[in-house]
């Protein structure tokens, strides 16, 4: 069958609202995520708000959501038969918009720029999905569970057990089994995030298979504010943040954050760091106490968050080298 005959007979479904819908619940979300990060960005907000406890999972939660839902998006536009020609111009957008935001936020953010974040990831996973559309959905399903049982295993059991320093280069890190990954203001890698788009697939492929689709249509009938977003949710993406960040910043010229405290800031961070590397919570809080606790004595704490020195100075080394023994 040639690519034009496979577009013919490829089944044009009605849009069905109720998807759109939960897609702008999504944006109202990671909307208000970005928010905090914002608030965080300009002092107001303790640091490391944005990337810890409840925002943490908040935050895990967003990115699930709009990768389970391309994965139904998916099914609904190429199940049985391939659209290539729509395929490929949504493919195209959505990667050319991740290639935007690499791009300028290697210009705002040079040392924390986006190099796979969320929608590098929904391009890359729904091409791989692809692959995924006639398997049978129980098979999609087993990989889904073996995706979440192995992270469990990583991130829990035994913590960095898929984990190794050959992928820490920023060209192979996307692929999510790096030790320490490049920072990155928004790092969603391909392993173990393509288990969501994966799950929606098999959900839709189910839903098809038992013909739940007219009722889903018929739950909402009527376009709302909500699902005006979903249906633009690529341009809702694009606009909001910088839309956030100049109202944050238009705020901070009036009322300007109060100065924050160093040590807090040091502390939040290193405890993130060391407890993501699987260490004892315990006993990263001893350390990074400490560590924060002799740079400030030593008038390097100042210098090293500024950037005048780098963590890999001698002296930061030395006093990180007294601390992990008094840790222990």
């Amino acid at each position: 069958m040639t690519g034009a005959e496979t577009e013919n007979h490829a089944p044009r479904r009605p849009r069905i609202t109720l998807i759109d819908t939960l897609r702008g619940v999504a944006l109202i979300a990671m909307a208000t995520y970005h928010f905090t990060w914002d608030l965080e960005f300009f002092g107001y907000v303790d640091p490391g708000t944005a990337t810890q406890g409840v925002f943490k999972v908040y935050a895990r939660a967003i990115a699930s959501s709009f990768l389970f839902l391309a994965g139904v998006s998916l099914v609904l536009a190429h199940f049985p038969a391939i659209r290539w020609q729509s395929f490929w111009k949504r493919f195209a957008m959505v990667a050319g918009a991740a290639l935007a935001i690499s791009i300028a936020t290697l210009i705002a953010f040079p040392g924390e720029w986006i190099y796979f974040g969320i929608l590098h990831n929904i391009a890359l996973s729904s091409l791989i999905g692809l692959a995924f559309l006639r398997l049978p959905p129980l098979l999609t399903g087993a990989i889904v569970v073996l995706v979440i049982v192995a992270m469990i295993v990583d991130y829990s059991l035994v913590p960095g057990a898929l984990d190794s320093a050959l992928f820490d280069a920023r060209y192979l890190s996307w692929l999510g089994f790096a030790e320490i990954p490049p920072r990155s203001n928004d790092y969603v890698p391909l392993f173990p995030w393509i288990a969501a788009l994966l799950a929606g697939v098999a959900v839709a492929r189910v839903a098809l298979s038992r013909n739940w689709l007219p009722r889903l249509a018929a739950v909402q009938t009527q376009p709302n504010l909500l699902s005006t977003a979903g249906r633009h949710s690529l341009i809702v993406y694009l606009v909001h943040q910088p839309v956030l960040i100049a109202l944050v910043y238009l705020f901070s010229l009036v009322h300007p954050a109060p100065p924050p405290d160093p040590r807090i800031g040091y502390v939040r961070s290193c405890e993130a760091g060391c407890t993501g590397q699987g260490n004892d919570r315990g006993l990263c809080q001893k350390f990074c106490g400490c560590t924060a606790d002799k740079l400030i004595a030593q008038s390097l704490m100042t210098q090293l968050q500024s950037g005048t020195i780098a963590p890999q100075d001698e002296r930061v080394q030395s006093l990180a080298e007294q601390c992990s023994i008094e840790a222990q």
